[in-house]
């Protein structure tokens, strides 16, 4: 019961974020345009922070379909099996994503975002490991959600 409470406000966080980042950048590419176009002084800024923006919000909105188990799957093998090989199934398919997540996401994306704390991009001056810490923390929240996931499964 509190797992279910704290996923449906993870999920209302998530989607808040990724509305927030989606009026951003509507609102930063319209300067970059208006800038560009109108005043013939193109913005750099608004440049690099809409395509950092559009990255973050790329993989917050894949973690929160990830919760939503709404992520694309192929159903044939599974579809034909009922009952406890089904259940099986489902919870192997889980089990895969959190190692995926832990190994690439967690383990990999951890490493790039250390590497990069030291390289700084030289448009906003912050350390280009911010922009990819998005990685690590999508695969805590899909390892999350695959969990949760799993305990559905195992009660159903």
């Amino acid at each position: 019961m509190m797992m279910e409470k704290i996923k449906s406000i993870l999920d209302k966080v998530i989607m808040t974020v990724c509305v927030a980042f989606f009026i951003v950048m509507v609102l930063l590419t319209t300067y970059q345009v208006v800038t560009r176009y109108i005043f013939k002084s193109p913005s750099s800024f608004s440049e690099v922070t809409t395509r950092y923006l559009f990255v973050w919000l790329i993989l917050l909105s894949a973690t929160y379909v990830f919760g939503q188990r709404d992520h694309i799957c192929i159903t044939a093998l599974k579809d034909t099996f009922q009952g406890k090989t089904r259940k099986a199934i489902n919870i192997f398919g889980e089990c895969v994503i959190i190692l995926f997540s832990v190994l690439i996401l967690i383990y990999g994306g951890g490493a790039i975002s250390g590497i990069n704390m030291v390289q700084y991009d030289s448009i906003l001056k912050i350390p280009t490991g911010i922009i990819y810490s998005i990685i690590p923390i999508s695969g805590v929240l899909i390892v999350f959600y695959s969990i949760l996931n799993i305990i559905k499964y195992a009660k159903e």
